[in-house]
C-alpha cells in the first residue's frame, strides 16, 4: 500500500466513517476501506447517559433470567433490520428520491447513502420470502425505486455516496463512489432477478450504463477508489478488502467488461494470528471486510486460479477475531469470546473506522481497539462461525439498552458504560443478508441464478472446486 494511501487512508477513516453522524450533517459511511479525504469531520455520537449493567441490590432472592431461544434472537433481529429498510426509505409518490433510503437512523436526517438502498432492494426479497411484506408490496417499491435510481444524477453510470433523499441530489459535496456504487448495483441485480418484470427490466438498464473501465487506473491497472468532479480520482483498491464483488460485477458486464487482471492485481498479504491458519486480511483487519461480498455472492465451494477459496479465507478470518477477543477478555470489559468481530462502527468519542483485529498492515498495527464492538461484527460472520455467532447474539439480546425498534444497535462499550442510540443501514444490511443466507440461503438462491454474476465469476477464473 503505497505511502499516500497510508496516510490517506487512517487520516480520512479518523475523520469519516461507514455511516452518518447522530445528529449534525457530516460526512459518513464511506465503506469503512473507501478513503474520501474532503468528507467533513463525523460528530460525536452522544452516549446514553443512563448507567446501565449496574447490580441493584436486594434483600430478597431474584428469579434468574431465562437465556434468550437463538430463534427469538434471531426473529427479534432480521424483522428489525428488515423494518429499517421498509420504514426509513423515502415513499412520498411522485417524489424525485422515492426509494432511498436513510443511511443512519435517528441521526442524519434526510441523508440517503446508495449502499444503504444497495441492501435495501435486497431486504425487499428477504421480507417477501419471510412473509413481512408481499410480493407485490416488494415489487412496487422496488420498481420505484428503479425509476429514481434511473433519473438521478451519475458519472459513467457510478452514484454519489451521499444523496437528499427528497430530491436525490449530492450531498456533502460527497465523492462518487466505486465500492458503494458497487453495493448498490448489487441490490438492483437481486431485486431485478427476484421479482422479474419492469423492475428486471430498469435494473439491466442501470447496470448496463456503468463504464467499468473508466473507474480504473491504467498505470496500476487497480481500481480507484473515489471520483470527485473538483479534484478526479482518489485512492486505490490496492489491497485486500470488501470489493470482491466489484470485480465480479466489473468483469460479468456485457456492455463494458473489465477483464481478470485487476483481481488478480491487488496485495494479497498473508498472515496468522496466534496459532491459526494464515490468510488474506485486509488493512485494519475490520471484520466487515470479510463479509460484505459474501452477503450476495456464495463463495462456498469456489477457488480462483491461484487457489484462493475466499469462502474459507473469512472462516480464518472469523476464528481469528474470535480468539483476539477471547485473549483480550482480562483486559477489557467488552470483549470476550461471545462478544467478538471487531469492526468499523459508531463509538463514544464518534465513528472509528479503524477498528479490527490482527493479523492487520504489514506489521500488524494499523487496527485499532478501545472495547466497542458491533453486534453486526458477529451477526455478519454466522456463515463462517455460526454456533460462536449464536451465543454472541444471545450474549448481546441480554442487554436491553443494546436493543432498538430496528434490531441491535449498532455498537456498545461497556468498559466506558456506553450504548450507541444509533442504527446504521450497511449495518442492518449485512446482518439481515447473512441471517437470511444461514437460514435458508435466501440471497444466495437468488443472485448465484444471475447471469451477470455467473458471467463474473467464470471470467474471474473462480471455479467449483474440482
Amino acid at each position: 500500500m503505497n505511502k499516500f494511501f497510508n496516510l490517506l487512508f487512517v487520516t480520512v477513516l479518523l475523520l469519516s466513517g461507514c455511516a452518518t453522524p447522530a445528529s449534525t450533517p457530516a460526512a459518513t459511511e464511506l465503506i469503512p476501506v473507501t478513503p474520501s479525504p474532503s468528507l467533513p469531520p463525523t460528530q460525536t455520537v452522544v452516549p446514553s447517559a443512563t448507567p446501565t449493567l449496574a447490580p441493584t441490590a436486594t434483600a430478597t432472592a431474584t428469579a434468574t433470567p431465562i437465556p434468550a431461544n437463538i430463534d427469538e434472537v434471531t426473529a427479534f433481529e432480521m424483522k428489525g433490520a428488515f423494518d429499517f429498510f421498509w420504514e426509513k426509505a423515502n415513499t412520498t409518490s411522485g417524489s424525485p428520491g422515492y426509494g432511498l433510503i436513510r443511511d443512519r437512523e435517528p441521526g442524519s436526517e434526510g441523508i440517503a447513502s446508495m449502499a444503504s438502498v444497495g441492501f435495501g432492494l435486497s431486504a425487499y426479497t428477504i421480507g417477501v420470502e419471510k412473509g413481512y411484506i408481499t410480493k407485490q408490496e416488494g415489487y412496487e417499491r422496488a420498481n420505484q425505486t428503479m425509476d429514481t435510481l434511473l433519473a438521478m444524477d451519475r458519472m459513467e453510470g457510478f452514484y454519489y455516496h451521499f444523496v437528499d433523499m427528497q430530491t436525490g441530489k449530492r450531498a456533502w459535496e460527497s465523492e462518487i463512489s466505486s465500492i458503494d456504487s458497487t453495493i448498490l448495483f448489487m441490490g438492483v441485480l437481486t431485486a431485478g432477478q427476484y421479482f422479474g418484470g419492469d423492475v428486471e427490466t430498469k435494473a439491466m438498464k442501470i447496470f448496463n450504463g456503468v463504464n467499468w473501465p473508466w473507474f480504473i487506473d491504467p498505470d496500476r491497472n487497480m481500481f480507484y477508489m473515489a471520483y470527485r468532479p473538483e479534484k478526479g480520482f482518489e485512492g486505490h483498491w490496492d489491497f485486500y478488502a470488501e470489493q470482491l464483488m466489484m470485480y465480479v460485477l466489473a468483469a460479468g458486464s456485457d456492455t463494458h467488461p473489465v477483464d481478470d487482471s485487476p483481481y488478480y492485481t491487488f496485495t494479497r498479504h498473508k498472515a496468522a494470528y496466534g496459532d491459526g491458519k494464515p490468510f488474506i486480511h485486509s488493512w485494519f483487519g475490520s471484520i466487515f471486510t470479510y463479509q460484505f461480498s459474501h452477503a450476495w455472492i456464495d463463495f462456498r465451494g469456489l477457488t480462483d486460479k491461484e487457489g484462493v477459496n475466499w469462502f474459507d479465507n473469512s472462516v480464518e478470518a472469523t476464528l481469528a477475531h474470535i480468539n483476539y477477543a477471547t485473549d483480550k477478555q482480562k483486559k477489557y470489559k467488552t470483549l470476550g469470546p461471545n462478544s467478538w468481530g471487531l469492526s468499523a462502527c459508531d463509538s463514544p468519542d464518534g465513528y472509528n473506522g479503524t477498528y479490527g483485529a490482527p493479523p492487520s498492515g504489514f506489521d500488524n498495527n494499523s487496527h485499532s481497539v478501545d472495547d466497542t464492538i458491533p453486534p453486526y461484527g458477529a451477526i455478519g460472520s454466522i456463515l463462517f462461525a455460526p454456533e460462536q455467532a449464536k451465543s454472541a447474539m444471545v450474549h448481546y439480546y441480554s442487554f436491553e439498552k443494546l436493543k432498538g425498534k430496528y434490531g441491535f444497535k449498532d455498537a456498545y462499550n461497556l468498559s466506558k458504560n456506553w450504548f450507541d442510540t444509533d442504527v446504521i443501514g450497511i449495518d442492518k444490511g449485512v446482518s439481515l443478508l447473512m441471517l437470511a443466507n444461514a437460514e435458508n440461503d435466501i440471497v444466495y438462491k437468488i443472485v448465484m441464478n444471475n447471469k451477470t454474476i455467473l458471467n463474473g465469476l467464470k471470467r474471474l477464473k473462480i471455479n467449483k472446486n474440482q
